[in-house]
């Protein structure tokens, strides 16, 4: 008998009747109940090394809600087995760094597409295939946040391409690496190209999720832009992921409704 073959996923401690085809991501494990309080009826279902599962109901559809840990090899392992238990559609919740310099900490910033800058992508895709989000996600949250961003600093969102890196102190510290010239042209490089902002999973989902035939996207908060500071801008500092979440929440509603309206299944072949 296998090591991976048995009734529950190996990391994540579910099965199929665990989990709805729905799933809401989010890095941090003590964000998981935070969001899952967003669900009706939401009740524990797992919690294993840094995967924690809760399961509700959003529109009478079961949906769950899993903590991936940081970085992209335990994200991935989040959605592979998400996936094996029949999940088709992800929308991950995370935090990021400002690049681009419209925007502000507090904004929200929803991928069209994320830079492979991380080494998880690379198991899934060539290395010239882009790590996009599906069109579909990223609509039903641009839908959701026309109705709860005012587009005043702090509260508006931005639709664009991002960075994921697997060092976040090569991000914050880069002078201090041994390679910090590669590191510096490429974050100059990258700012030039109007990158938005730069967190450390979406490559890493969106990939799997390309890979697996399956719907994911991210609305990700910005918590601050070093580049706002560097240019003399004001440079605001927002740990507050509540608009991220409702925004996910109501993104998860309209994919739901969305896929009875057209009777799918909601994967990317259905």
């Amino acid at each position: 008998m296998s090591l991976l073959d048995t009734e529950k996923q190996f990391h994540l401690n579910i099965d199929k009747n665990d989990v709805g085809k729905y799933v809401i991501l989010t890095g941090d494990p003590k964000r998981v109940k935070t969001i899952a309080e967003n669900l009706d009826d939401a009740y524990f279902v797992a919690d294993r090394r840094e995967f924690v599962t809760y399961t509700g109901y959003l529109n009478g559809e079961k949906v769950s809600v899993t903590s991936t840990g940081i970085g992209g090899p335990s994200a991935a392992i989040a959605v592979e087995e998400l996936v094996k238990c029949g999940c088709h559609t992800f929308i991950r919740v995370g935090t990021s760094g400002g690049i681009d310099l419209s925007v502000c900490g507090g904004d929200l910033v929803i991928p069209t597409a994320a830079i492979r800058g991380d080494g998880t992508s690379y198991e899934y895709l060539p290395k010239d295939y882009p790590a996009a989000a599906d069109f579909s996600v990223v609509e039903a949250l641009k839908m959701s946040a026309d109705k709860i961003c005012t587009g005043s600093e702090g509260n508006a969102y931005h639709i664009g391409v991002i960075q994921s890196k697997d060092s976040f102190y090569g991000e914050t510290n880069p002078e201090t690496m041994p390679v910090s010239d590669f590191l510096e042209k490429r974050w100059e490089a990258y700012r030039k190209c109007g990158c938005l902002t730069s967190e450390m999973e979406c490559a890493s989902i969106f990939s799997v999720a390309i890979a697996r035939s399956v719907r994911a996207g991210a609305v990700i908060t910005a918590i601050w832009n070093v580049e706002r500071s560097k240019n003399g801008l004001k440079d605001t500092v927002c740990n507050d992921s509540t608009r991220a979440i409702q925004c996910a929440v109501d993104a998860m509603k309209i994919l739901i409704d969305g896929d009875r309206k057209n009777c799918t299944g909601g994967g990317k072949n259905a």
